[in-house]
């Protein structure tokens, strides 16, 4: 009879602290997504610190038109476009984006190789290694800012980034969760995100165990 009533209380106590776990994992989830959040730039940077280059990533409107500029105002010693389609050179990419095709066309190098953020943070990697570079801008949308700076600190530890966000029209940064669009947006960057974080752990700790560094 004693061992009857015991195992209901044994399994109340476990369903319990399930559902103490689930209530902890899904608080530590929220105030981790509300700190992404609060780190996706909504205002222009004010840093007007001159870099040895100026990086790109593709995949977002006015990105290119923002890298263009900056490197015409001379900002920057070279522009550095990464993920670029196979087959694009830099004059028809000048001549698509209305620039000075003469002025420019020394100081602007392409990137075909990268397929993914961390793939461009991979091919600037190599870049700037060749260009022996300490320095670089990063521009690209402001939602994917955080995600691109984690990758691109990761592979270049040492080397100076200055973030450059730039703000698609599509993207509402007020009120972002009234924005069905913009939701998405965000949630699908903090996954993301949150995939790389656990990713670089695992790499970080498997080197530490091993007696190796991160790359």
């Amino acid at each position: 009879m004693r061992r009857f009533k015991k195992r209901p209380r044994r399994f109340i106590s476990k369903i319990l602290y399930v559902i103490l776990f689930i209530i902890i994992f899904v608080t530590i989830i929220a105030f981790d997504f509300l700190a992404f959040v609060k780190n996706i730039p909504l205002a222009p940077t004010t840093n007007k610190e001159m870099t040895d280059a100026l990086v790109v990533l593709t995949g977002g409107t006015k990105r290119l038109e923002t890298g263009l500029k900056l490197l015409s105002e001379s900002r920057a010693k070279k522009l550095f476009i990464s993920g670029v389609y196979k087959g694009v050179d830099v004059r028809r990419l000048l001549q698509i984006f209305e620039q000075n095709s003469t002025k420019l066309y020394c100081c602007v190098e392409l990137g075909h190789a990268a397929e993914s953020t961390e793939g461009n943070a991979i091919e600037t990697r190599e870049w700037i290694k060749k260009e022996s570079y300490t320095s670089i801008r990063l521009v690209t949308s402001n939602y994917h800012m955080p995600r691109s700076i984690r990758l691109f600190s990761y592979h270049m530890p040492g080397i100076n980034i200055i973030p450059q966000p730039v703000f698609p029209d599509s993207f509402k940064g007020k009120n972002w969760w009234l924005w069905k669009g913009t939701s998405r947006l965000i949630i699908l960057e903090y996954l993301k995100t949150l995939s790389i974080r656990i990713k670089q752990l695992g790499n970080n700790t498997i080197n530490f165990l091993s007696g190796g560094v991160t790359s």
